[in-house]
């Protein structure tokens, strides 16, 4: 994974890190359920988004050297297998 990649992945957790803390703070100050929902979904699509961007890491370079390698099943199983856990959400 390049590095500049890497800096923004960290940055995001870092960010993500923040808004789980703020979630913490918001039920230790009893804060209106509706809020805390609205900040939960923001987390949720903070990891989402840092997802995507692991998945698309992945997919442009471990996936292609696999395939380059001859090692097409494995590139194909965990595709399907990112796929089904995607579909679980």
């Amino acid at each position: 994974m390049k590095q500049d990649t890497k800096q923004k992945l960290a940055r995001r957790l870092k960010i993500i890190e923040g808004q789980v803390r703020g979630l913490q703070k918001m039920i230790a100050e009893d804060t209106y359920c509706i809020d805390v929902i609205t900040q939960s979904s923001a987390v949720r699509h903070s990891l989402g988004s840092f997802e995507d961007v692991v998945l698309e890491q992945h997919l442009s370079t471990c996936t292609i050297a696999q395939i380059k390698g001859g090692k097409h099943n494995k590139a194909i199983d965990e595709i399907v297998s990112v796929y089904k856990l995607a579909k679980k959400k």
